[in-house]
């Protein structure tokens, strides 16, 4: 399978960064915390799209197979503070801020509009070899009202490079389609129309 690495068994914390760009401009920072008990994507992105500044904060937890478990996000901008907790058991079933929400049914990961690190987690999630494609749908939260919808996305492993992997991927309700590269790590390094890693 792919060689994107497990969780080692030794606590360890990476603080990658991105710049977002074209799409809104900003910057976004997490810590990538692994253990023998799963992994931990704690970030904070700022950033001014379409002329509003807003600031979003996230608390993600994962398995030891990066399968989400909860997130907790909190949106600050000049409508105010918002905060949402989004649970589910692991195999498909959600509850967010309590409440069950069936229309989630199937999806097994989180991904944040705010966020490009949340991109890391279907990535290790389905380990796919070189010519392998997955459907990944997710529990969407929006950056600003938090609303949380599903999405249909799908990631192709197209090739490995120089230290890089390329996959394809495809969300048809935004009209995107593009390449994404990652590191070894499987965290991503070029996320073209949003954001750009700089550490």
């Amino acid at each position: 399978m792919t060689s994107v690495p497990s969780a080692p068994a030794s606590r360890a914390t990476r603080t990658p960064a991105w710049r977002h760009r074209e799409a809104r401009e900003g910057f976004e920072i997490a810590f990538v915390t692994t253990d023998t008990s799963g992994i931990r994507l704690a970030g904070h992105t700022t950033a001014v799209e379409a002329g509003r500044a807003w600031s979003v904060r996230y608390d993600i937890e994962l398995d030891p197979r990066w399968y989400t478990r909860r997130a907790h996000v909190s949106a600050l901008s000049s409508a105010g503070e918002q905060a949402v907790t989004i649970e589910t058991d692991g195999s498909g079933r959600w509850q967010v801020d309590g409440v069950a929400r069936p229309e989630l049914d199937g999806c097994l990961d989180v991904d944040l509009e705010s966020s490009a690190c949340t991109n890391t987690i279907p990535v290790h999630r389905l380990r796919l070899d070189v010519g392998e494609g997955a459907e990944a749908p997710a529990a969407y939260v929006r950056a600003v009202e938090l609303a949380v919808e599903r999405l249909e996305q799908r990631y192709m492993r197209v090739d490995d490079d120089a230290g890089h992997q390329r996959y394809d991927y495809r969300a048809p309700a935004f009209g995107v389609e593009c390449r994404l590269v990652y590191d070894t790590s499987g965290l991503v390094l070029d996320y073209p129309g949003l954001a750009r890693r700089v550490q």
